[in-house]
């Protein structure tokens, strides 16, 4: 009994490992490294930190088949990432285009960081002025008295005069 469930199991892990391999035929070595190429470049929108090479998710699936059909006719890497750019946005690529509705995704660390500096800076001059200045003769007068004070407390405690 436990044979039969041993081979069953084994055939069935089988299976399903083999259900979503996608064999794709190409003309020459060229055109099959560009698919390559493009698939690790492009990013899944559901998994979103996949590549579609990596995704096994529905979209990533459609993108390689479409990214397949376009390098097939014939198409450059430039003009499908435009494609796909087109169709998807430009958040699917990895190294996005600097234009207007991206400067925030190339620029907005650059900012942060600056920012973070500034407000640092601000704080430490801020602290700096409102330390307080030398202690006055009076205030060193009252800190001796009490020093003396508990000075003289912990000799009684300890049975000394």
């Amino acid at each position: 009994m436990t044979r039969i469930f041993l081979v069953l199991s084994l055939v069935l892990a089988s299976w399903v490992s083999f259900a979503n391999i996608e064999v794709y035929q190409f003309d020459d070595p060229a055109q099959e490294q560009t698919y390559k190429d493009l698939v690790e470049e492009l990013r899944c929108l559901v998994c979103q930190n996949q590549s579609i090479a990596e995704s096994n998710a529905e979209l990533a699936q459609d993108m390689r088949r479409k990214t397949y059909e376009l390098v097939k006719s014939g198409k450059t890497k430039s003009e499908i990432r435009a494609f796909m750019a087109e169709r998807y946005g430009d958040f699917m690529l990895y190294s996005p285009p600097l234009k207007p509705m991206t400067w925030l995704l190339w620029f907005g660390p650059a900012l942060a960081l600056i920012l973070g500096f500034l407000v640092v800076v601000r704080l430490v001059k801020r602290q700096r002025q409102a330390a307080p200045g030398a202690i006055s003769a009076e205030e060193i007068e009252r800190l001796k008295a009490l020093q003396s004070e508990a000075t003289g407390a912990t000799q009684r405690k300890d049975g000394t005069v």
